[in-house]
């Protein structure tokens, strides 16, 4: 499968791998074990497919939901959530991914678990710094992606461009031609 990665950041594109929030279905693109080994290999966090169990699923699903947790309060100006903050915490005391040198560049190993201990990393590097301040959720109804806003001027609007931006054009020029 190929997962999207609109955010430029590992931790939010995995905070968006619970697609649609808010919708009666969300769309969950890390359901299985598997697709969390190619999420992890696709954000290249590790460069082979660590094989994640169950008990590895339910811990990037916690730590998932409690990175949103914590980005929502953010947003919306609120406190930190307790239990949220006490999960990334635990998961980000965790070993780190191994990079190594070589003649070819880097290369990461580990476990699914050193790659969540990574996310959880970034993510509290996101939520407790400068970064804060940029974030943004996308500006598509349905969608429930959260970016940092780096453009000029902080008027970004949507995750990506070519997926969310160019539906909301689509839809207003469509009404547009209705009228």
């Amino acid at each position: 499968m190929r997962h999207v990665f609109p955010c430029g950041t590992p931790a939010l594109d995995f905070v968006g791998t619970l697609q649609e929030r808010r919708a009666t279905v969300p769309i969950e693109r890390i359901g299985s074990p598997g697709l969390l080994d190619s999420w992890l290999v696709e954000a290249e966090l590790l460069d082979e497919r660590p094989a994640s169990d169950h008990t590895d699923l339910r811990a990037a699903l916690e730590l998932r939901e409690a990175i949103y947790l914590l980005v929502r309060a953010r947003l919306i100006g609120s406190p930190l959530p307790a239990g949220a903050v006490t999960a990334v915490n635990r998961r980000a005391a965790g070993a780190p991914v191994a990079i190594c040198l070589g003649p070819g560049g880097t290369s990461r190993s580990g476990t699914a678990a050193q790659a969540l201990a990574d996310l959880a990393r970034e993510a509290i590097e996101i939520i407790a710094g400068r970064d804060a301040a940029l974030l943004r959720e996308c500006g598509r109804p349905d969608c429930t992606q959260v970016y940092l806003d780096r453009s000029r001027g902080g008027r970004r609007e949507w995750c990506a461009m070519w997926t969310c931006g160019n539906r909301v054009k689509a839809a207003a020029l469509r009404a547009r031609r209705r009228q």
